[in-house]
């Protein structure tokens, strides 16, 4: 298997893999049409197995025991979760793949939570325990599930999976970009974050408009931010929300004193600033008597 440069198509050796890939996906599309992906929940069916299995190989299994599948309809990426050393859970809101898995998976027994990702509390099943999180995410959700994996960046040491391409390509986006904006800022601030591969259209069923992206987030060493975080959050936030206009006009409604907004920082826009810029900004505000 190779996977030529930082954003390049995946590809395979084809006197390896092709035949027993092409036969899996074949039984793979078979199986597609016993579960119907349906358009509100942002279902699109991977069929290629070559390209589940590299996904499940973006994890270094180090750190953690556990991990957690969000989306694997009907476990094309979770089977080969499950060949791995590690316990293995998915979190699945639609019904009838959750039976589907009930069936064909008789090792995820006891292992399937049936709710929304986005309102669960993971910790009912985690605890305090260590866990990574992966999978195809569904499009119309990917990046609130992002933003609900860094409320448990405590737990959760590595996070890889599928994504719409601009989006995977926003959330490793460096500063001075258009699409560098809050999420990129957010995920970077606790993570190091790393762009994989592109996936085509024409490995989904149905295939979607536009190209996938496989990206990785991996928590740092040290993850605490020496200003306070949700201030910080408030700085990002409020900033990008009117990215066009300099700091020292898209942070008024922040009420910071005169003598601060004088800071040659405030001259710049908020695609401007780094991440370690962003808190230097941060900690500038606190120390003007801003409170969190």
């Amino acid at each position: 298997m190779s996977l030529r440069g930082k954003k390049s198509e995946i590809s395979f050796d084809p006197s390896q893999q092709k035949e027993y890939f092409c036969a899996l996906a074949a039984k793979q599309e078979k199986k597609m049409e016993k579960v119907k992906a349906k358009k509100h929940l942002g279902q699109h069916f991977l069929k290629d197995e070559s390209i589940a299995k590299a996904i499940a190989d973006t994890l270094s299994l180090k750190g953690y025991d556990e991990v957690l599948e969000i989306g694997p309809g009907m476990g094309v990426l979770t089977k080969y979760l499950l060949d791995k050393p590690i316990n293995t859970h998915v979190i699945e809101i639609d019904t009838e793949s959750v039976v589907y898995l009930g069936e064909n998976y008789p090792k995820l027994k006891d292992q399937i939570i049936s709710q929304d990702f986005l309102k669960y509390n993971i910790n009912e099943v985690y605890k305090d325990k260590q866990f990574a999180i992966i999978g195809n995410f569904p499009y119309n959700i990917s990046t609130q599930i992002v933003f609900r994996t860094l409320e448990f960046r405590n737990q959760i040491p590595e996070f890889s999976g599928m994504f719409q391409k601009e989006v995977a390509e926003r959330i490793c986006e460096k500063k001075g970009s258009k699409a560098y904006g809050i999420l990129s800022v957010l995920a970077q601030a606790f993570y190091d974050t790393e762009y994989l591969f592109t996936v085509n259209e024409n490995v989904f069923i149905p295939p979607p408009k536009v190209k996938s992206g496989v990206m990785k987030m991996t928590r740092k060493e040290d993850y605490s931010l020496p200003c306070g975080e949700k201030l910080f959050f408030t700085v990002v936030k409020t900033a990008f929300q009117q990215r066009r206009k300099t700091l020292r006009n898209s942070l008024k409604t922040l009420n910071l004193s005169d003598k601060l907004r004088e800071d040659i920082i405030f001259d710049k826009r908020p695609e401007q600033l780094s991440v370690d810029e962003f808190i230097v900004l941060t900690q500038k505000i606190e120390a003007d008597g801003v409170q969190s």
